[in-house]
């Protein structure tokens, strides 16, 4: 999930502390960008709402982007159409104008989360694709063991599913999302096999819920981290995440239609309405 992809608000217009996330830990994985297309089923016309930077933009055919943060429109690359100045919960587009919606790791920092859902689907007549965290399963990973305060961060941003269901209606369905062993995009669970990488503090600096603790957090994740790393302690408790070509952890895929359409769960599918 590019520095936008996965933790750059769509909601704080300026981004102040969170910064730019580095090149070389946030770059769009291809394994997620296909299951973001195939839940676009085919739409010509997306709009991309908290689309920041342009991060798996290649999913869809052609993309309305749209995105309040002035420094994250300006780091669109020049190949990419510019982004219109609006916001989740104001959009200034007409009733079923798109062919399809989404959102990718922006809902979290809306003002305004159901209304936001709600506009999206009065202007897209297909498919609304959120791309996000499920809260109830942030705390699941075993960096909860190491920096609790950093996932229970990332629990209270994300809105429940239950709520993003309601605000969507429609039919719909939630998916994990298969995280691959050597993503390349900078957020926590991407690092499941490989927790060397977040002792690097660039990689933590990839993702944003790492900017709203102190550095005495930081600070003794590294040291206990390294600990165990150094006498065996995590592999002994978490070395088979080492070899798991995929891991399914609270990255989820909400996708819903409206209603009349039917929303058919697939295999991986946790819940449904």
């Amino acid at each position: 999930m590019d520095v936008r992809s996965l933790d750059d608000s769509a909601g704080e217009v300026d981004q102040g502390p969170v910064g730019p996330r580095p090149a070389h830990h946030g770059r769009p994985d291809p394994d997620i960008a296909r299951f973001i297309a195939d839940a676009l089923g085919g739409a010509r016309r997306v709009i991309n709402v908290g689309a920041g930077s342009g991060s798996y933009e290649s999913a869809a055919r052609a993309v309305t982007a749209v995105e309040p943060s002035p420094s994250m429109r300006a780091r669109r690359s020049v190949g990419l159409p510019r982004a219109v100045d609006a916001v989740a919960e104001d959009l200034p587009f007409a009733d079923g104008e798109f062919d399809g919606a989404m959102t990718l790791f922006s809902v979290h920092q809306w003002s305004d989360v159901e209304t936001g859902l709600r506009e999206l689907r009065r202007v897209t007549r297909g498919p609304v694709v959120v791309l996000t965290c499920d809260p109830d399963r942030v705390r699941n990973f075993w960096l909860y063991g190491y920096a609790p305060e950093v996932l229970d961060t990332e629990a209270r941003r994300h809105p429940s599913v239950a709520t993003m269901a309601a605000a969507l209606g429609g039919r719909g369905s939630v998916r994990a999302v298969p995280i691959p062993l050597d993503c390349t995009d900078g957020f926590n669970e991407a690092y499941y096999g490989r927790p060397e990488m977040l002792l690097d503090p660039a990689a933590r600096q990839a993702c944003s819920a790492w900017s709203f603790v102190d550095d005495g957090v930081r600070e003794r994740f590294t040291t206990r981290l390294r600990a165990d790393l150094d006498s065996g302690a995590w592999d002994e408790r978490f070395g088979h995440l080492r070899g798991r070509p995929y891991y399914e952890g609270s990255l989820v895929l909400v996708r819903a239609v409206p209603e009349g359409e039917a929303e058919v769960p697939g295999p991986e599918c946790h819940s449904s309405w």
